[in-house]
């Protein structure tokens, strides 16, 4: 349940980027982005991505951020946007795959989007109860 309310924060939080962000787009298909779809195309490309995300975020984060204790001690934890902006980029390497996914322009775009889904994704996780925190 916790992955499933994981994927979908990370959806929003993409989806949202997205809308925000010049480079950083959501492509359905041949289509380009923002044009010609419809917003059930959207939501699917956008569950899809999410669902990468969130596997990345699960599996690889983990071992980089083990591998990288050093640089998270030496830059004083800066060195996680860094971390974030790389599972972003792979998100985008492995959606491209496909003809539909997550595009970004660059490291530095990146970067930045990187920063603005973990500020979403916190807000959104601030207002999501937790049965962890209760007990």
């Amino acid at each position: 349940m916790r992955f499933l309310v994981r994927v979908l924060i990370n959806g929003l939080a993409i989806w949202l980027t997205s809308l925000w962000l010049d480079g950083v787009d959501v492509v359905a298909g041949d289509s380009a982005p923002d044009t010609g779809r419809s917003w059930l195309d959207t939501a699917i490309v956008v569950a899809v991505v999410a669902l990468i995300f969130t596997a990345v975020n699960a599996i690889v984060k983990p071992i980089v951020q083990v591998l990288a204790i050093p640089f998270y001690v030496l830059t004083l934890g800066l060195f996680h946007l860094v971390v974030n902006a790389l599972m972003l980029l792979l998100t985008s390497w492995i959606s491209g795959l496909t003809s539909f996914g997550l595009v970004i322009d660059g490291y530095w775009t990146a970067l930045l989007a990187a920063l603005v889904i973990s500020v979403i994704a916190l807000v959104l996780s601030i207002f999501l109860p937790d049965k962890r925190k209760r007990s």
